[in-house]
């Protein structure tokens, strides 16, 4: 398993990386997504889906001015609420003290037509995280942009159809949404990792009684880049996880030449605790 893109993970990431592992290795590799009865009258359907959600998923980076490129592109996000709001992965930004202080959180409004590059703008601040779960919500600067509805978690099942968008090839060709189009494969649990004495502060107590952490296994591929990337229903449009990791077959560097089609996400009952952490934050 291997969280995209490479950066510094929280320790909960190192322990799931490694239970998922266990149930992965031996496992016969797998080829391509099986075709499922009826998909192809779903494709219009996919397709209108498609268009709603672009405007509302965005490259995630950072910005300085004295840089080439002045936008670092680090992962996907989505805007959800007010417009103002954007869930990405806690990996997805800086670590503390990573950079020299001049980069800021920006993300990309692609405003442009697709595939061109051009984007407006927008500066970010960090409006909760949560590294146990890898979660974060940025707050927008500017006017609202289209937001996606969320689902609900209740109602997520095996076998479910999903699409998956993000930025799997970053900056390379152009930023432009790509959509990955699988099924929920299985709803499952890990388990957080301990922590030590000198990490039992409030919030930790609070994350050992909310238990362990739902995850989503997708029948899908996922990319670096891809993380922090809504998982959305395929027929109704809404959020129901954000991609965080995926399989690999060796080392990560296999993760684009050998992509195995087994990604995980992170279920909505983490998200929604933190998004109301978001919303009462001062600003």
């Amino acid at each position: 398993m291997q969280p995209l893109p490479v950066h510094d993970r929280s320790a909960w990431l190192v322990a799931a990386a490694a239970a998922a592992a266990i149930v992965f290795t031996g496992g016969a590799a797998l080829g391509q997504e099986p075709a499922r009865p009826g998909a192809d009258a779903r494709v219009p359907d996919l397709r209108s889906l498609i268009a709603r959600a672009r405007p509302s998923v965005l490259p995630v980076g950072t910005y300085s001015a004295t840089a080439s490129p002045r936008f670092t592109f680090r992962g996907s996000g989505f805007v959800v609420g007010d417009g103002h709001l954007l869930v990405t992965n806690a990996h997805v930004l800086p670590a503390p003290g990573e950079g020299d202080g001049s980069q800021r959180l920006a993300v990309l409004a692609l405003t442009a037509a697709p595939g061109r590059e051009a984007g407006d703008l927008r500066f970010a601040t960090v409006a909760a995280m949560d590294r146990a779960h890898d979660l974060a919500v940025l707050r927008l600067d500017g006017t609202a942009l289209p937001a996606l509805p969320l689902g609900e978690a209740e109602r997520v099942a095996e076998g479910q159809p999903i699409a998956l968008m993000g930025f799997p090839a970053g900056g390379a060709l152009g930023f432009a949404p790509v959509t990955h189009r699988g099924i929920v494969a299985s709803v499952t649990t890990i388990a957080l990792p301990a922590p030590t004495a000198a990490q039992l502060d409030p919030r930790a107590l609070a994350r050992l009684r909310a238990g362990n952490i739902e995850v989503l296994q997708l029948d899908a591929t996922a990319y670096p880049g891809n993380s922090g990337g809504p998982v959305l229903d395929a027929e109704s449009g809404a959020v129901v996880g954000v991609v965080n990791m995926v399989a690999v077959r060796g080392s990560r560097e296999t993760a684009l030449s050998a992509p195995t089609g087994i990604t995980y996400a992170i279920a909505l009952r983490s998200l929604r605790a933190l998004l109301d952490e978001a919303r009462s934050a001062p600003r």
